[in-house]
């Protein structure tokens, strides 16, 4: 199919098709006349690119799990990768809420000794 198909089958603008493609995340078969030629699994690559973007990853690690998806499917070792990002997920997560803490804790003693009527100016270095 090309590429105005494809757009229109997944949703996806021709745009952000020619992006995957720069990123190396989807591949297309070009025409002699030079246009893209996309087989039917793209339309699931292309979906699951979409749910991997939304789900906050970047481009640069949905071309490290591209080479496990086939046919435009997950494979398992695509789920056990998908699986380690998510535990590095939630250590980041439990380091930023042990950080809130400790801003939290921060912000309670500097009230608890605050100054009155003192002024604070941000220094800027030109």
């Amino acid at each position: 199919m090309r590429v105005g198909e494809l757009a229109a089958r997944t949703g996806v603008s021709v745009r952000s098709l020619r992006y995957y493609e720069q990123q190396h995340l989807l591949t297309s078969e070009r025409s002699p006349s030079g246009q893209r030629h996309y087989s039917e699994s793209a339309i699931g690559q292309v979906r699951l690119i979409q749910q991997l973007y939304a789900a906050g990853l970047s481009s640069k690690k949905i071309a490290e799990f591209m080479p496990c998806v086939v046919d435009g499917r997950a494979t398992p070792a695509l789920l056990e990768r998908l699986a380690e990002e998510r535990t590095q997920v939630e250590q980041r997560i439990t380091d930023l809420v042990e950080v809130r803490g400790r801003l939290d804790a921060v912000i309670t003693a500097a009230t608890d000794n605050m100054l009155t009527g003192a002024s604070c100016r941000r220094e800027t270095s030109t």
